[in-house]
C-alpha cells in the first residue's frame, strides 16, 4: 500500500512540477506607482541638505537623536510598554500567522479514511455483499495554472509587511509624543520657576511701595494695583502646578504606566537642539517613512488580490490521487497485492453562470487596487507637506527665539531701571508695575518658544521618518 501510495504521490507531483513550470500570470507584474516628487523641500534650511542620497536624520536611532539621557529613558519604557504598541506587535503575529497558512497554498490535501459498509439483503432473501472493508488515502493538488495561489501568497506577504510598518509607524509617532511631552514639561517647570521668582519681585515692589505709602509719597491705589499684580501672578502658579501635573500622567499613560511623577533634570534651557542635520531629499521618504511604506504595500496586496480575482474567471485544475485497501473479508484485508487498489485523475472545473458574481468581484478588486494607489499617492504628498511645513517652522522658530532672548534681557533691564527711578522719584508705580509684567510675559514666551523648537525638532524627525530604528 505504501509503495502505491509512493508512486501516485510521485506521479502527481511530476504532473504538478510540469504545471507550475507552465505557469503563467493573469495579471501584469507588480510595478510601483509614480509619483512626480520634488529634487527638494519647500523650507530646507541649506543647500547642502539636498544632496545627501539618503535623509541623515531619519536614519539616526533616537538614542542618538535626543541629547537629553531623562528623555532616552523614558521613550525607552514607552516602546516596551506602551499598549498601542504593543497590540500593533499583536497584529504582527496574527498577519504572520495568515503568511504561514498562505505558504503552504501549493501543497496537496490529504485525507486518510477507515470504512466498513454492510449491504442490506436484497428483495428475494439472498445477500451477496455482507461487509466491504475500505482504507484510502487521498491526496488532491490544485495546479496553479493561471497564478491564484501565487496571488494569494503576494497578498498575504504584503499584508504582513504592511502591519509591520503599521507598527512602525506607531512607533514613530510614540517616540515624538513623548518627546514632545517631555519638553512641554520642561517648559511648564520653567514657567513655574519664572512665575515664582516673579512673585518675589512682585513682593519685594510692594514692600517699596508701602514704603513710599508709609512716608505718603504714593496713594492707596498704588498700593492696591501692586498688590493686584502680585495676585495675578500668584494665580497662575496653581494653574500652572495643575498642567504639570497632567503632562506627567499624558506622558505615564504614554509609557503603560499608571499615572505619576516623571523624574526628570530642571535643565530645559541648556538642552542641546540638533538643528543642522541635513533633511535629505523627499524621495528617501519612500524608504524612510513607515507609513509610506505601508500605504504601498496596501498597493501591492490590492494587486495581488486582484490577480487572484481574475484567475477565479478561468478553469481550476485539480489533481487527484487515491490508493489503499479494499476487501470483503477483514481477514483479507492486508492481503497484497490482491486487496490494493490506486487511481490518479485530473479535473476541470470551469465556472459557466455564476450571476456575474465573479466578474463583479474582478472588477471590485480593480477599483480597490485604484483606490489604494490613490490613497498611496496621498500619502506620499501628505508626508512631503508635514516634513516641508517642519522646515518652515523650524527655521522661523529659530528667528523667534533669538528675537525672545534679546526682548527679556532688555526687559530685564527695564525693571532694574524702573525700580531705581521710582526709589528715586523719577518713575511712577505704574512704570513699574508694566515693567515687571512685560518682563514676565516675555520670560513665558521664550519659555514656550524654546518648547516650540525643541517640538518642532521632534516632529521633523518623526515626519523625516525618524524613531523606529
Amino acid at each position: 500500500m505504501i509503495k502505491t501510495i509512493k508512486g501516485l504521490l510521485k506521479s502527481g507531483i511530476h504532473v504538478l512540477m510540469f504545471c507550475s513550470l507552465t505557469a503563467c500570470g493573469v495579471t501584469r507584474a507588480y510595478k510601483q506607482p509614480d509619483i512626480a516628487l520634488s529634487a527638494a523641500y519647500r523650507g530646507v534650511l541649506h543647500a547642502g541638505a539636498v544632496t545627501h542620497a539618503d535623509t541623515v536624520m531619519a536614519a539616526l536611532p533616537y538614542r542618538s537623536f535626543f541629547a537629553d539621557p531623562t528623555l532616552r529613558a523614558l521613550i525607552d519604557t514607552a516602546v516596551v510598554h506602551n499598549i498601542d504598541l504593543q497590540v500593533g506587535l499583536k497584529n504582527i503575529e496574527s498577519a504572520r500567522q495568515t503568511l504561514n497558512a498562505a505558504k503552504l497554498g501549493n501543497l496537496p490535501s490529504l485525507n486518510v479514511i477507515v470504512q466498513t459498509t454492510r449491504t442490506n439483503p436484497s428483495d428475494n432473501g439472498v445477500q451477496t455483499t455482507p461487509q466491504d472493508y475500505v482504507a484510502s488515502a487521498t491526496a488532491s493538488w490544485e495546479v496553479d495554472i493561471w497564478g491564484k495561489i501565487r496571488s494569494r501568497k503576494k497578498s498575504a506577504l504584503a499584508t504582513y509587511l504592511k502591519t509591520q510598518e503599521a507598527t512602525k509607524a506607531v512607533r514613530t509617532r510614540l517616540v515624538a509624543d513623548v518627546a514632545s511631552g517631555y519638553y512641554n514639561l520642561l517648559m511648564l517647570d520653567a514657567q513655574l520657576d519664572i512665575s515664582i521668582k516673579n512673585l518675589a519681585l512682585a513682593d519685594t515692589t510692594l514692600k517699596m511701595i508701602g514704603f513710599q505709602y508709609i512716608a505718603g509719597q504714593v496713594t492707596s491705589l498704588a498700593v492696591q494695583q501692586q498688590e493686584a499684580s502680585r495676585q495675578s501672578i500668584a494665580l497662575s502658579i496653581p494653574l500652572l502646578e495643575q498642567k504639570i501635573a497632567i503632562q506627567e500622567n499624558a506622558l505615564s499613560t504614554l509609557c503603560g504606566s499608571m499615572p505619576g511623577t516623571i523624574h526628570r533634570e530642571k535643565s530645559f534651557f541648556t538642552i542641546k537642539i540638533a538643528d543642522d542635520l541635513p533633511s535629505g531629499i523627499p524621495s528617501a521618504l519612500l524608504q524612510n517613512r513607515p507609513d509610506v511604506r505601508a500605504a504601498e504595500l496596501a498597493v501591492r496586496a490590492a494587486h495581488a488580490d486582484m490577480g487572484e480575482a481574475k484567475a477565479n474567471l478561468f478553469p481550476t485544475f485539480i489533481l487527484t490521487a487515491t490508493g489503499g485497501l479494499d476487501a470483503l473479508k477483514s481477514s483479507n484485508w492486508f492481503t497484497t497485492p490482491g486487496s490494493l487498489f490506486s487511481y490518479l485523475q485530473g479535473g476541470v472545473l470551469q465556472p459557466v453562470f455564476q450571476r456575474g458574481q465573479l466578474k463583479a468581484k474582478y472588477e471590485q478588486s480593480k477599483i480597490k487596487r485604484e483606490q489604494s494607489e490613490l490613497e498611496f499617492k496621498q500619502t506620499v504628498l501628505k508626508a512631503v507637506e508635514e516634513v516641508s511645513n517642519a522646515l518652515v517652522q523650524l527655521e522661523k522658530i529659530k528667528s523667534q527665539e533669538v528675537i525672545a532672548e534679546e526682548r527679556v534681557t532688555t526687559l530685564h533691564g527695564a525693571v532694574a531701571n524702573a525700580g531705581m527711578l521710582f526709589q528715586s522719584g523719577m518713575a511712577t508705580y505704574l512704570e513699574v508695575i508694566v515693567a515687571e509684567t512685560n518682563a514676565l510675559q516675555a520670560e513665558l514666551n521664550l519659555a514656550d518658544i524654546r518648547r516650540q523648537h525643541l517640538s518642532v525638532m521632534a516632529e521633523l524627525y518623526r515626519s523625516l521618518g525618524g524613531g523606529w530604528r
